[in-house]
């Protein structure tokens, strides 16, 4: 069985993610394949958009493929994961700017990697089973794969809130949060997706969508704002108030179990990318980070704790958010200088 099938059916070019045992999980060779069939239908007259999707029911796509990281990095070498991240930063940005409709459908997880394969979409479709994250905090990464531009442009303070805390997003929390664009209940999807295919004609979905699920990140979003617009994560924690309403309290219960470094981070990573809100921002500035982040970062140690080990007990290299110092986050956000991220490069 192929982990990824990339063919032409009708108007449609369509990539099904073909690995549901492991919960669709992005290899670096599904997204070298993926980028080429972009380039390729680019200009192809006969492709009129392009259907992104995954097998089964249980995800879209819950990430990366991470457990190659983690061998080479436990080895020193850590070119293998900037190798990948340079080149699913590459893919994430064609997906952005595809001159064609790109329309996702996001069953169950999708989180990390695969938002980065279907939330820059032009046409983003969830339904009632959906579930969408960016979770890197908690394996000691930044939101990456352009997700922190998704962030910067969320309402008010909800981006720093998503990214500080992974918190999941069903189908009603992602439309509003700017992750997701329609909800069309599961059982609709083959009948849309052999229309697409037989017109080519992305308007289909718009006559199928169903009204949005009401969304529990809207009702807390003015308790989200009161905290979450400090400059930095001390700011953020100084500002919780004693009486925690459930969504602080929510918050700083999924904040605890996260790696200090990486939160502090995410901090400064969304500020900047709301400056200037371009993919190649966004991009750059998370390869500031993951670039260093298995020699100098908790990305090793993240991914023993959830992955390898699955003690879910990491002991990150700063106990608090307190030990987190200015320096520590100048030194993971500093340009590159040559090794910069360059997105018109090859594979």
């Amino acid at each position: 069985m192929t982990d990824i099938i990339i063919r032409k059916d009708g108007h449609a070019g369509r990539i099904t993610l073909n690995r549901p045992k492991a919960l669709n999980a992005l290899t670096w060779e599904m997204c070298l394949a993926i980028e080429d069939a972009l380039d390729t239908w680019c200009d192809d007259d006969a492709v009129k958009l392009v259907i992104m999707e995954g097998a089964g029911d249980k995800a879209f796509c819950s990430g990366g493929d991470i457990a190659e990281m983690y061998a080479s990095g436990l080895r020193g070498d850590f070119d293998y994961g900037r190798r990948f991240w340079r080149d699913e930063y590459r893919l994430n940005a064609k997906f952005f700017h595809f001159p064609k409709p790109v329309v996702s459908f996001m069953q169950g997880f999708t989180m990390g990697g695969g938002v980065g394969v279907s939330c820059h979409a032009s046409h983003r479709i969830v339904c009632e089973t959906s579930q969408i994250a960016m979770p890197e905090v908690s394996i000691g990464l930044v939101p990456d794969v352009g997700g922190s531009l998704l962030l910067a442009q969320a309402p008010g303070r909800l981006g720093e809130y998503l990214g500080l805390t992974g918190d999941r997003m069903d189908a009603g929390d992602a439309i509003y949060a700017g992750f997701a664009d329609y909800f069309i209940p599961q059982d609709q999807w083959d009948e849309l997706k052999a229309t697409l295919c037989d017109t080519g004609d992305w308007t289909a979905i718009d006559s199928t969508a169903a009204p949005a699920p009401v969304s529990r990140l809207a009702s807390w979003q003015s308790d989200i704002d009161s905290v979450f617009g400090g400059e930095t994560l001390g700011d953020i924690y100084r500002a919780m108030p004693d009486d925690l309403p459930p969504a602080l309290a929510h918050a700083t219960k999924l904040m605890g179990r996260h790696a200090p470094l990486s939160l502090a981070v995410t901090v400064e990573l969304i500020h900047r990318v709301r400056t200037r809100q371009t993919i190649e921002n966004a991009l750059d500035q998370e390869f500031r980070f993951t670039y260093r982040a298995m020699e100098h970062g908790d990305f090793i140690e993240g991914i023993r704790a959830a992955i390898i080990d699955r003690d879910r007990s990491p002991k990150w290299q700063h106990a608090t958010w307190q030990d987190v110092t200015g320096g520590d986050v100048l030194r993971m956000t500093l340009p590159l200088g040559n090794d910069a991220l360059k997105l018109e490069e090859s594979p």
